[in-house]
């Protein structure tokens, strides 16, 4: 939970789960997403934080596997194939976390709501090569992880829809203006 120390690093084994900031007045933000075999809490444990700003909720069942961070840094005395590859892997989810971070950042800082959804919603078109695909999140999460208001989210793509722009149902778009060449 937010304000603890986190001395480890987790990966899912199954399930999903979010990294979570909730502000003062009880607001929440989605700062990531988890999945299996997907690593957290690195920055917290290698950065020798005395508190974490966030917490770590489960959005579904899940097993997390954590790992002290010091079996991790201090390699066996046989200095392993195993160790230098978990390292390796390590360093490697790191440099991918920080590439979804600054796209998330890239989504947050547009002005507007649509400028955020059409952002979020054009990079998973990019990601999957396709008009039509599903998102991670729902309608709550998705306002959590975008920062903006859930009612003021769902009028915008309602509007969106009238306006023929894209067609959804729960979780899966399909965008219907644009250029597919940038797909």
């Amino acid at each position: 939970m937010a304000g603890g120390k986190f001395t480890s690093v987790g990966v899912v084994l199954s399930g999903c789960i979010h990294l979570v900031e909730d502000d003062f007045w009880g607001n929440r933000s989605i700062v990531a997403r988890f999945e299996p075999v997907e690593s957290f809490g690195e920055a917290f444990s290698f950065g020798e934080k005395d508190y974490i700003p966030v917490s770590i909720l489960a959005a579904e069942q899940s097993d997390i596997l954590l790992i002290n961070c010091n079996k991790i840094i201090f390699t066996c005395s046989s200095a392993c194939m195993f160790h230098q590859r978990l390292i390796m892997n390590i360093i490697k989810n790191m440099a991918q976390k920080n590439n979804m971070l600054m796209k998330k950042i890239e989504h947050i800082t547009r002005r507007t709501t649509r400028e955020k959804l059409l952002s979020y919603l054009s990079f998973h078109a990019r990601k999957t090569k396709s008009g039509i695909f599903e998102i991670p999140f729902n309608r709550q999460e998705l306002a959590d992880y975008l920062s903006i208001d859930r009612s003021a989210m769902s009028q915008e793509l309602c509007r969106m829809r009238d306006e023929r722009m894209l067609n959804f149902n729960k979780n899966k778009f399909e965008l219907l203006q644009g250029n597919e060449n940038n797909i």
